[in-house]
């Protein structure tokens, strides 16, 4: 297996400047969920270049492709990327900056699609190396509900050959290029999207007494259901509860009749997360019961936690710690952000880990979902190189 790994970071670091350009590519031209046409030109250009066969349009604009080695029927394991953008406008001078107005790869998934390709030519490559079968599987809409992982699974990505692993990988802007963090078992919170709407009885804003002001019911709700997070949680079970829009659509001296506003919810704990749902809406229309209004309280159950496979984690931790080193492998903590891998990882054994993406020479994060996220394209030579090594010994595991 050293001289496999030998191969691997030499083809890796053969590849970087092309793998580099194609995350440009990809950074400049990108297409929201489902929306993701000229993204999946461009990963299918490079699958008919390296002459790796695919299957287009799996939920709608999902790509899977295919490698066999020795023995494909042997066993069959999944690696994985997401390719949609989000609707942030990019402030960037980089020649790569996104030419789509109000779109933009501020999530790296344009890194994620870059380093798949990149571990698929290398592994295509290989594939006299090593026994069994792997998928690529390029995922649409990750970032929008459903998302498309819970869709492809259901159109059978995991079927013919069957997958027995799913893996896949995320930048983390805290971590530095060149190195990986894992968490065992739980490490990312379900998310589910909350819609409140308050209703009151609007009117002149200089004669209170005459109307309901859904505005100040609105105030308490948010801080009343605060609540549930600080005197309810269980104090083991990490909770979020935030409101990141709340509508009023009034004036100076105008009270609307309604207040709309929207959240989210997040926790580690299905039991626990259904119990939370009811007590949002009890509080929401008790508190608006109370000052003379009333609420509609929706709330959208969005993914589940993402449950890293503890034996599989535990082994992959030690193929990064052969491939780069113990002092380039980290041990991280649990992030209340949410993430659609979690379907797989809930149906078959997975691990999502994380590639460092910082610029090891500044002090500066550029953190995920700003307009100003950028990465040290570095990064990339690990993105595809680990992968690929990662790939090569869980089939390795699996036959011997």
């Amino acid at each position: 297996m050293d001289t496999l790994k030998f191969k691997i970071q030499q083809l890796s670091n053969q590849y970087l400047n092309e793998i580099i350009n194609l995350r440009r590519r990809f950074h400049a031209n990108p297409e929201l969920a489902f929306d993701e046409i000229v993204t999946g030109d461009i990963i299918c250009s490079e699958l008919d270049k390296a002459n790796i066969p695919y299957k287009r349009g799996i939920a709608k604009t999902g790509i899977v492709a295919i490698i066999e080695g020795k023995n494909p029927e042997k066993k069959a394991i999944g690696l994985r990327a997401d390719m949609d953008a989000l609707q942030i406008t990019e402030k960037s001078n980089a020649d790569y900056c996104s030419k789509n107005e109000g779109k933009m790869h501020a999530c790296g998934h344009d890194v994620h699609m870059a380093s798949l390709i990149g571990a698929a030519k290398i592994l295509n490559t290989l594939k006299d190396s090593f026994e069994g079968t792997i998928k690529f599987v390029f995922q649409p809409s990750e970032e929008k509900y459903p998302g498309g992982a819970i869709l492809m699974i259901k159109e059978g990505v995991l079927q013919n050959p069957l997958v027995t692993t799913m893996i896949g990988q995320h930048v983390h802007p805290g971590i530095g290029a060149g190195k990986i963090g894992l968490k065992p078992g739980k490490s990312m919170a379900s998310t589910d999207e909350i819609y409140i709407t308050i209703n009151g009885k609007g009117g002149h804003a200089a004669t209170p007494e005459l109307i309901i002001d859904p505005i100040v019911i609105a105030s308490h709700v948010v801080i009343g259901l605060q609540h549930i997070v600080s005197r309810m949680a269980t104090p083991t079970v990490p909770t979020v509860l935030s409101f990141g829009r709340i509508v009023a659509n009034g004036k100076t001296n105008i009270i609307p009749d309604q207040v709309f506003m929207e959240g989210t919810f997040r926790t580690v704990d299905e039991k626990w997360r259904d119990e939370a749902h009811k007590l949002i809406k009890q509080i929401a229309e008790n508190i608006a019961t109370a000052f003379n209004g009333s609420c509609e309280v929706f709330i959208d159950r969005g993914y589940p936690y993402l449950l890293n496979d503890d034996k599989l984690t535990a082994k992959i931790k030690n193929y990064a710690i052969d491939y780069l080193g113990s002092a380039n492998v980290f041990d991280i903590d649990l992030r209340m952000t949410a993430e659609d891998f979690a379907y797989y990882s809930h149906t078959i054994p997975s691990c999502f880990y994380r590639l460092g993406v910082k610029d090891n020479s500044k002090n500066e994060i550029l953190n995920l979902h700003t307009s100003s996220f950028d990465v040290d394209e570095s990064c990339m030579e690990t993105g595809m190189g680990f992968m690929a090594w990662v790939a090569v010994n869980e089939l390795k595991e699996n036959v011997e």
